[in-house]
């Protein structure tokens, strides 16, 4: 019963720190497109959040830092890394919302991504947690 426990517990922090990873280098690129000014990017004339996109950019950047250092945490399954990666991925959530008018469609993505590590890291206690 409690090997069965611990297994899915250390494959969901697997799970949620390769998605972390993932969203942190995602960030990380993100954050350099705004910086560069890259034509990339859609611009909404009315939104109600308009922001400098090169400030947004730094911010992007990091906080996909920040979630790819924790993920390294998450992989030594580090008790720290486990309450620091759901608030590093409540801040993704909150900066890709606020950034939807910009990149509507991938917002959506890395908020959902963010969503389940959110969930992989509340769901289930770590053997050493």
């Amino acid at each position: 019963m409690h090997s069965t426990r611990y297994a899915w517990a250390e494959g969901l922090t697997a799970f949620a720190a390769v998605m972390l990873a993932l969203a942190g280098l995602l960030g990380i690129f993100r954050g350099i497109m705004a910086i560069a000014k890259d034509d990339v990017f859609v611009r909404t004339p009315n939104y109600v959040f308009q922001y400098d996109l090169s400030g947004w950019g730094w911010v992007h950047l990091g906080l996909g830092i920040a979630a790819l250092l924790v993920s390294f945490g998450l992989f030594r399954t580090a008790t720290w890394a486990r309450y620091t990666g759901v608030g590093i991925a409540g801040l993704v959530i909150i900066a890709n919302f606020l950034s939807l008018p910009y990149y509507p469609v991938w917002s959506v993505i890395v908020i959902a991504m963010s969503g389940f590590v959110i969930w992989a890291l509340c769901v289930n206690k770590a053997p050493n947690a």
